[in-house]
């Protein structure tokens, strides 16, 4: 009898403990997989278009990617669960299978888009495995969207407008790159915004009227100049000088070469120019991709029609479109 109260004992203890780990498992996900992980680069590169964790709680335009992870992972679901339904989901996105309703009622149903299965399946194998980046918002966000936080949101929100960039301990490297992609999500959340309620055609008739005086907002509060250039340009006022040509054939070549891509900084006379690659996406082909595929008749029709000399189709994803090129003063702290 004694020998069996034993056993029973010692069942019990590693049942404990083989419960614990596994919630501690799921607590906190592995964080040893490589950082070059494809899944975390696709993430990156293509997710992060709506999906940023920098995003300020009132710029959302999508949720960030640790609420989807919230969302669609607790400790009895499995990988290949989750990667299914990524998949599903961007295969089919509906609210019919979402289990984010409040983010559907607040940005709508994301616009389609043809990922290929791979890389869903390898951003899903990323993000069920390793702890990804949450926005400073997010944990009061979340806790009081669960009735557990002290409806703190409107404090957040302004704890965000206040925010401000400290230049004085940055390179010319960081805030170069602070100004292109500050910029680029503006652009980004107007852009995404109209696909999402109007459809591409709207989106292009946004850019058509509205990208110019976005960046030029952009480049006034910034204190620098702001442009988006390109060897294959859209819009005529958009095409690459000498030199921007050059940086934007040696980033095509490093990313060809599987190089990182990293920004060039030049200093001219106490100024100092700056350029950073502007690289595709599954979203962009909407407007820049093969005709008559990803570009659907409709939407290059509209394109002759507000841009008769387009040069800016016929690309796939992960490709060097044009860079960033900005330059701002020395000396000046602009913000």
């Amino acid at each position: 009898m004694k020998k069996i109260a034993t056993i029973l004992i010692v069942s019990i203890i590693l049942f404990a403990c083989k419960n614990e780990a596994k919630q501690e498992q799921y607590a906190k996900p592995s964080t040893t997989v490589s950082e070059t992980h494809p899944g975390k680069v696709i993430m990156e590169t293509q997710c992060y278009v709506c999906h940023n964790p920098e995003t300020a709680y009132d710029s959302r335009i999508a949720p960030p990617m640790i609420a989807i992870k919230k969302h669609y992972i607790d400790e009895n679901t499995t990988k290949e669960a989750f990667i299914a339904a990524m998949q599903q989901w961007i295969k089919t996105p509906s609210d019919s299978i979402s289990k984010m309703p409040g983010a559907i009622k607040k940005f709508g149903i994301m616009p389609f888009a043809s990922y290929a299965e791979s890389d869903i399946a390898q951003i899903a194998d990323y993000m069920y495995d390793n702890e990804i980046e949450e926005p400073s918002w997010f944990q009061e966000h979340y806790e009081d969207e669960h009735g557990k936080g002290k409806g703190q949101r409107k404090r957040m929100r302004q704890g965000q407008n206040k925010a401000k960039f400290d230049k004085s301990n940055k390179t010319y490297e960081e805030i170069g790159l602070h100004y292109a992609l500050n910029t680029k999500k503006q652009l980004g959340k107007n852009l995404m915004g109209t696909i999402q309620k109007k459809g591409t055609v709207a989106a292009l008739e946004f850019c058509n009227e509205r990208a110019y005086p976005l960046t030029d907002s952009m480049a006034t509060v910034f204190s620098a100049n702001i442009k988006r250039v390109s060897d294959k340009p859209r819009n005529p006022k958009n095409v690459a000088n000498t030199k921007e040509l050059t940086y934007i054939e040696k980033f095509k070549t490093d990313l060809s070469n599987k190089v990182e891509l990293k920004p060039i900084v030049d200093e001219v006379e106490g100024e100092v120019k700056f350029y950073y690659p502007i690289t595709t996406n599954t979203m962009c082909l909407q407007c820049h991709g093969a005709p008559n595929a990803e570009l659907q008749s409709e939407t290059y029709k509209a394109l002759k029609k507000l841009y008769p000399s387009d040069q800016a189709t016929g690309y796939d994803v992960d490709q060097v479109r044009g860079i960033w090129s900005i330059s701002f003063n020395k000396t000046k702290n602009n913000e």
